[in-house]
């Protein structure tokens, strides 16, 4: 959630991060009603317990005729004090509510508009040609092996899918180099619960407006994960963190779920919009000065990544009015699909300040020793299915086979090329 304090003391920058967002901008002045609402209570209940103090000392040292009268005072003030008790935590409960629905105040720099106003920083790699007919990465993985959708669709319906030989190999090769890197970057490595809490799902801005987008285990009361940045943001919940050597980072290995809820009739075919995939995500917790610096590492790791898949990609600032409910600013890489004739998201990085932390109670020491709310910034390293449909598109020759990055040889024996019917020895290749 923002600071409060932000809130009260420049309403009119949070009401234009709202107008930005194309997001309720009357809900400012409901929280700062609501602000006000629950002072006055607590001032109110603080006041009544004084006086409630102040009669029972009385009480104490009132005379035998005084007692009754004294007494009866006590008794009301005591009733008085309950109520008030319970209107300060109908207040309290209702400014939380309130708080809960006002989303991160954006960054100066994100661009205004909606999904269709991203704006290009930068272009990385040449889009590629062929002399041959372009197949699609579902054609070209179906002839490989290496995708099988239609006994996914018959084991757990629409959007499901099976990795299978060469298919699977790619994730274990992708997930493999994904987590090498992150760790020689001082990640450290984390397989992360696909289950988690309500409040984990709360703490990291994932409810509200997009529940709709997760898949609840309601006998249970838990959820399935869109990613594993929620995991990783609560596994410190209610923490004081020790920042002192800079900052704390993880790389979290953990199956997704996603509804895809109002993707109706969208990238229905393949593995690029799928209800299941696994992802490699760099989480980060640091100091707030230092944020936007780690932003911008977290962005160059994820390049780095997609330059050793040898994928021409681009880098977009994504408008205001397509951000998340937690991030101020986020960078997404889109990469080339040749069947398509575009680029497509891969990777994204968002800079989330001090919202989740202010929702989770994860906090550092600053430099009077006094705890105070961290950043947590996330990004995707390695999204493997829609990775995997990229490097068959990109990657696809003439012959049917696909060219393997030298990235992920080791990883796969050696091999240079994937073919339709090549013989795949898993001793060698794992």
């Amino acid at each position: 959630m923002i600071d409060l304090r932000l809130v009260r003391e420049n309403p009119d920058l949070v009401r234009a991060s709202q107008r930005a967002r194309g997001a309720d901008e009357s809900l400012v002045d409901a929280l700062l009603a609501a602000d006000a609402e629950r002072r006055a209570a607590v001032k109110a209940a603080d006041d009544l317990r004084g006086e409630q103090k102040a009669a029972s000392q009385a009480v104490r040292g009132a005379s035998k005729e005084e007692r009754p009268a004294v007494l009866e005072k006590a008794k009301a003030l005591a009733a008085a004090v309950k109520e008030a008790e319970e209107a300060e935590r109908t207040a309290d409960a209702a400014l939380h509510a309130l708080h809960l629905r006002i989303p991160n105040v954006v960054h100066p720099d994100v661009p205004p508009g909606g999904e269709d106003d991203a704006v290009t920083l930068r272009t990385v790699g040449e889009v590629p040609t062929y002399d041959f007919e372009v197949k699609d990465h579902l054609q070209i993985g179906e002839a490989l092996g290496a995708i099988d959708m239609e006994r996914g669709a018959k084991v757990s319906g629409a959007r499901f899918y099976f990795l299978t030989g060469p298919g699977a190999l790619l994730e274990f090769a992708l997930a493999q180099l994904a987590v090498s890197r992150a760790v020689a970057a001082g990640f450290t490595p984390v397989v992360a619960p696909a289950l988690v809490k309500p409040e984990a799902m709360e703490g990291t801005g994932f409810l509200g407006e997009h529940d709709e987008e997760v898949y609840r285990i309601e006998r249970d009361d838990l959820y399935l994960v869109g990613t594993s940045e929620v995991a990783l943001a609560g596994m410190h919940a209610r923490e004081v963190l020790d920042l002192s050597a800079g900052p704390r980072r993880y790389a979290g290995w953990s199956s997704c779920f996603r509804r895809e809820a109002g993707s109706y009739g969208k990238d229905t075919r393949g593995i690029i919009r799928v209800h299941w995939f696994d992802k490699v995500e760099m989480f980060s917790f640091c100091a707030p000065d230092e944020a936007e610096a780690e932003h911008r590492r977290l962005l160059q790791w994820e390049e780095e990544f997609l330059q050793l898949l040898e994928l021409p990609y681009r880098v977009v600032d994504i408008a205001a009015g397509d951000l998340g409910t937690s991030a101020a600013r986020k960078f997404d890489i889109e990469a080339w699909f040749p069947s398509q004739g575009t680029y497509r998201e891969l990777t994204s990085t968002s800079d989330c300040t001090t919202f989740q932390s202010r929702r989770l109670a994860i906090r550092s020491r600053d430099a009077d020793g006094k705890p105070q709310p961290v950043a947590t910034l996330n990004g995707t390293l390695c999204a493997i299915a829609r990775t995997i449909a990229c490097l068959l598109e990109v990657h696809q020759q003439a012959d049917g086979s696909v060219h393997v990055p030298a990235a992920l040889r080791p990883w796969l024996g050696g091999h240079a090329v994937l073919s339709p019917g090549m013989a795949l020895a898993p001793a060698q290749l794992l």
